[in-house]
């Protein structure tokens, strides 16, 4: 009634034979002639993956194997950087403007599509997302948004 190569009723459109006729499927088989294959853990000769507690079989442990002759290991005297490269680099905005951190500064913010918002103060802090700025007449601290600023005047 339902043809060999089609052993799935519910989806006859996924046929079930080899890619390649006269080549019998097998589990490391790969997908395209052209693919390289993957050594696989079974037994040889029979067929069987290994299995934990059944007598005659070995067990594979789970995670990467280790490539004989590679060195994973980090060397000692490798320092990391402080701070993200954002703030460190002065080819970025939060970079540059950390090197201006004491002085006066005019920021403008565009606020929705086209409102332009001024903020002026002395630039305090200056992180990833956000520059603080205290404001000259009330001496208040003012977090701005940095992605939203498009102009900043400094005063020497």
């Amino acid at each position: 009634m339902f043809r060999q190569d089609y052993p799935n009723f519910f989806y006859p459109r996924m046929p079930m034979s080899p890619m390649m006729p006269g080549v019998p499927m097998t589990p490391g088989m790969p997908m395209t002639p052209g693919m390289p294959m993957m050594p696989s853990p079974m037994m040889p000769g029979t067929g069987m993956f290994p299995m934990p507690g059944v007598p005659g079989t070995t067990s594979v442990p789970p995670g990467p194997m280790p490539t004989p002759g590679v060195d994973t290991t980090i060397p000692p005297d490798f320092e990391y950087e402080p701070g993200a490269p954002v703030e460190q680099d002065i080819s970025y905005t939060q970079g540059y403007l950390r090197t201006q951190i004491g002085r006066y500064v005019k920021i403008e913010f565009l606020i929705g599509t086209n409102m332009l918002v001024d903020r002026e103060g002395t630039l305090l802090d200056v992180g990833i997302s956000y520059v603080i700025i205290r404001e000259p007449e009330t001496d208040d601290l003012l977090l701005c948004d940095i992605y939203s600023i498009k102009f900043v005047k400094i005063y020497y």
